[in-house]
């Protein structure tokens, strides 16, 4: 018994370049190091599995489907580790429809999806057909061929299943036609019911029990039968089914796999002695197998099976008739056939391969990702908190002590030298640079703020003209035009541009900040570059005070200003510890997604900051209280040495001179901090705005490629379109001269009929007038055509005569004669045949079709009919002689 299997066509992808996005990604996100270049051959080695799954054809091996299965495992494992969004990595996936075989004007159907799991479904549809094909592929004859079609048909039937119920949600818009629920599902049905064959095959082999056979095979019927049902109550299938013998084969199936369960329910039926519904049953079977025969024989051969249930009907007949005399039933009356499922699809679980090894095995989850950024984040923000706290009671404190004039205050004894802090701050400032340090610092801000407002300018421009430009497409085409609106795929992106501008328009502020406190400190800074010479000429001399050199309150301001040293180093100590803490969040958050499946972000890391930090911000608060206690110990013994100090106009001019030079060192330090962070913003800014420009410019790119997809396939989808048929008269056909004489055979002109008007003469009242009037009479008909006439054009939409006779009429109107259609001598539809060709018309009469015409079929012995007029020859330009080639001669024509 030779038997037909369904296999499913694959899929054809376009070529995709995987590694250049995931290497752009790994790069942003990773630092450099060992874990990057893994990472970047993994992306590279994924590019290369998906050229051998999807960019080659595919052998009907275990091998090729073992690939197809692994890259879609790789796919799953990636998913969760990747951005696969249209506004992120900007991967665009194109597929063919598998059904289409596309037309002569336009290619075949297919879409393209910015989305993964697009991908995903496309890969696991050719799992399936792979399978159906492996599977057909396999020798029934023995156990082994049979268990490995029954795996496969298994396998493709989970797999058909799995893209039914989850295609809508992994493309969030209208599939193709091939992967959608309604034909996976119908493809599933068909995947199953061949699986239930290949078992009742099996148990055939094996001779098991007629009854379990017979339950097979009914089974396998049913399934066949739901298969067909789905196939003829489904509009929207593709045509495959429909003219690709899907259809035919099911319907053979269903009537063979039933012939096969009477067949085996008879034997049954023997063995129990009921020879009646034995010969019931063998006819029952009979009948189905003659049917499969008249219709399907092309498709299946059942002659075995024939020749089988024959022998069996004519030995069990025989028998009844010479022996048992059983009365047989009416197959309505038989008994049901029981049924017996054997066959389970396989489910779809990750990993499917065996052979699965991860290439991003150490790579953390996406959801890992953002929580960890969003973790580094509150860290940060803790510890600048932190140290802006610590810097800001630094600055409290040198401002309080440059007020007080300490230490220089109780270093100034001899009233006419520089105080040694002095000298100190004075070095340190020279040492720095000075004016030039920062003057520098001051000119470069301009230049890098020009070049990211430059770069953010240029992302934001090219988003710009890429939105006008599909907003003009969307308004020209309409519902044709279906893809993600620009506006609307670009509101995350336009949200970071409007962050970083917020971001720059703050820093110019700052910026503007700095450079008019620069402008107030500039010129005591200058003094306080001078040289040493230079700068004690500027600090007026002041009256000393010896008797207070030794005494009880200089000693205590000195000891507590030693002691609030010592608090500020121990600030920078707690600074340093507070910027070099490490701690790894990967193993808690990773720990979190597989308990829960989720991540906690918040509760995590705020219990997690408060263990690490915890101590660290103890030691900073009790430093901080223990500057408070020191500064109001030297505030309260300040006050105590100035009651002690003499006060004159020299000693005050001293005094405030110091105090300045005191600030100008702080300013300097303060000013020098404040540009170079800016600088380092400005350089770190103009890091991440090239990513973003790179980001910007990757997705407009990707948005024209596909755009250009689109319109491509748009273009395509139109040629494919039947046009409507143009019934006006072209503009060749009745601008004809005239003056131009015909000859030949005039049709006669059309019987216009016009309403009867009453007159005078002619009304109810005066019937035997009326009587009288004449009849109208039809118009002449007209000559016969002359035997030796031979047609050339003269112009379009005239001919004329070579050899017609000189009484022929050369005043007859132009639209009397036919035009010709494109040189072959049919009559246009404007002009119409010498006869009312229009329904309704008194007079009508339908053209009659030639004999075997196809309106589908157009070949070498079928061409489409062209009507001629009785009695003129064939149309025969004097211009355009006979092709070369053509494979018959030109015949001489005679009139008929």
């Amino acid at each position: 018994m030779a038997t037909t299997f369904v296999s499913v066509p694959l899929k054809k992808a376009s070529e995709v370049d995987l590694f250049k996005p995931l290497s752009k990604f790994i790069g942003a996100t990773y630092p450099s190091g060992e874990s990057q270049a893994e990472y970047v051959r993994a992306a590279e080695e994924v590019n290369k599995l998906r050229k051998s799954a999807v960019g080659r054809p595919l052998d009907k091996h275990d091998s090729s489907l073992d690939t197809l299965l692994r890259y879609y495992d790789q796919l799953c494992a990636i998913e969760p580790k990747f951005p696969f969004a249209e506004n992120q990595l900007c991967l665009t996936f194109t597929w063919k429809d598998a059904f289409d075989k596309g037309s002569l004007f336009g290619g075949s159907v297919k879409l393209a999806l910015a989305s993964l799991g697009y991908e995903k479904t496309c890969v696991l549809f050719n799992v399936g057909a792979l399978a159906s094909q492996i599977a057909a592929e396999q020798n029934l004859e023995n156990d082994e061929g049979l268990k490995s079609a029954a795996k496969y048909y298994q396998l493709a039937t989970g797999v058909f299943q799995h893209i039914k119920d989850s295609v809508l949600s992994a493309l969030n818009r209208e599939p193709t036609m091939d992967i959608s629920p309604d034909t996976v599902g119908t493809l599933s049905l068909i995947m199953l019911a061949q699986a239930q064959e290949v078992f009742f095959l099996k148990a055939a082999a094996d001779k098991m029990k007629d009854a379990i056979i017979a339950r097979l095979a009914n089974q396998a019927a049913d399934y066949y039968g739901d298969a067909f049902k789905q196939c003829q109550y489904k509009e929207n299938l593709p045509k495959y089914f429909y003219f690709q013998e899907v259809l035919p084969v099911l319907a053979a199936k269903h009537c063979m796999m039933q012939a096969n369960a009477e067949y085996h329910q008879s034997i049954l039926a023997k063995q129990q002695k009921k020879f009646g519904e034995e010969i019931a049953r063998l006819q029952h079977g009979t009948d189905l197998v003659k049917t499969i025969a008249s219709r399907y024989d092309e498709y299946i051969n059942v002659k075995d099976l024939s020749d089988k249930i024959s022998r069996a009907l004519t030995a069990a007949k025989k028998d009844n008739d010479f022996i048992y005399h059983d009365r047989v039933p009416d197959v309505k009356d038989l008994e049901p056939i029981g049924k017996a499922s054997l066959v389970k699809s396989t489910p779809v679980t990750v990993p499917m391969s065996q052979k699965f090894t991860d290439l991003f095995a150490k790579m953390v989850p996406l959801a890992v990702q953002q929580a960890l950024s969003i973790y580094n984040q509150r860290r940060a923000d803790l510890v600048n908190r932190m140290i802006a706290q610590m810097r800001e009671s630094t600055n409290l404190t040198n401002g309080i002590l440059a007020s007080l004039n300490l230490p220089a205050a109780i270093e100034d004894i001899s009233g006419d030298s520089i105080p040694q802090s002095i000298l100190e701050k004075s070095s340190s400032v020279i040492r720095q640079g000075g004016l030039q340090t920062i003057d520098q610092l001051i000119r470069d801000l301009p230049d890098l703020l020009q070049r990211n407002s430059e770069i953010l300018d240029e992302s934001m421009r090219i988003l710009e003209q890429e939105e006008i430009t599909d907003n003009e497409l969307k308004t020209k085409f309409k519902e044709r035009w279906q893809r993600t609106p620009s506006n609307e795929l670009y509101k995350p992106l336009r949200a970071d541009g409007a962050n970083f501008r917020n971001t720059l328009n703050r820093a110019v502020q700052a910026d503007k900040v700095v450079r008019e406190r620069y402008a107030a400190h500039s010129e005591i800074i200058a003094l306080l570059c001078k040289p040493e010479a230079e700068l004690n000429t500027a600090i007026p001399s002041g009256n000393p005070t010896r008797s207070l050199q030794g005494s009880e309150v200089v000693t205590l301001l000195k000891t507590l200003l030693a002691s609030l040293n010592e608090v500020k180093k121990e600030r920078e100590t707690l600074e340093n510890d507070l910027k070099s803490v490490e701690f790894d969040m990967s193993s808690k958050f990773l720990t979190a997604l597989a308990q829960e499946g989720a991540i906690n972000e918040e509760a995590i890391s705020v219990t997690e900051l408060d263990r690490i930090y915890g101590g660290h911000t103890d030691k900073v608060q009790k430093n901080l209280k223990k500057q408070e206690e020191l500064l109001a110990n030297i505030q309260t013994a300040h006050e105590e040495f100035s009651k002690s100090t003499q006060s004159n106009t020299d000693a005050n001019q001293r005094e405030e001179i110091l105090k300045k030079l005191a600030a100008a060192h702080d300013q300097f330090v303060e000013l020098v901090a404040n540009l170079r962070e800016g600088t380092k913003f400005y350089n770190g800014l103009t890091e991440i705005l090239l990513k973003f420009q790179t980001k910007c410019s990757d997705i407009v790119f990707a948005r024209k490629t596909e755009r250009d997809e689109l319109l491509k396939d748009m273009q395509q989808s139109m040629a494919r379109e039947p046009s409507a048929p143009n019934l006006a008269t072209p503009a060749y056909q009745t601008a004809v001269s005239i003056n131009e004489s015909t000859s030949g055979p005039t049709p006669a002109p059309r019987t216009v009929f016009q309403p009867k008007t009453q007159t005078p003469e002619c009304s109810p009242s005066s019937s035997s007038v009326c009587e009288n009037q004449p009849k109208p009479q039809p118009p002449a008909r007209p000559p016969p055509p002359s035997v030796g006439s031979t047609y050339a054009p003269t112009s379009y939409g005239t001919v004329t005569g070579t050899s017609a006779p000189a009484s022929a009429p050369t005043s007859a109107p132009v639209s009397a004669s036919p035009a010709l259609i494109g040189g072959t001598g049919m009559p246009s539809q404007a002009q119409g045949p010498p006869y009312p060709s229009y329904q309704g018309y008194p007079g009508y009469y339908q053209m009659p079709m030639p004999m075997g015409y196809g309106q589908f079929g157009y070949g070498q012995y079928n061409m489409p009919y062209v009507y001629q007029p009785p009695g003129q020859p064939p149309f025969q330009s004097a211009q355009q002689p006979q092709q070369p080639g053509y494979p018959y001669p030109q015949q001489q024509y005679y009139q008929q």
